[in-house]
């Protein structure tokens, strides 16, 4: 798919970019860019937890802790 992209292809491509959203915006442009792949790397390793079992059990309500000495008489 990429097989015919070199260096040349990407100067043009970044002086497409800057011209189109200004050498000002992007610093913030990539910053937002890089926020967005920290909240999605997360997700998907919270993701990864889940399906091997590891997650934590949801906070519904006040859990017994087995290790506890029981409360009956």
């Amino acid at each position: 798919m990429l097989s015919g992209f070199t260096g040349w292809h990407a100067l043009v491509l970044l002086v497409i970019v800057v011209l189109l959203f200004g050498a000002t915006k992007l610093p913030g442009l990539a910053k937002s860019v890089g926020q967005s792949m920290k909240i999605f790397k997360n997700e998907v390793k919270s993701d990864d937890n889940k399906s091997d079992g590891k997650a934590t059990p949801p906070a519904d309500g006040p859990q017994a802790d087995p290790t506890a000495p029981s409360a009956k008489p």
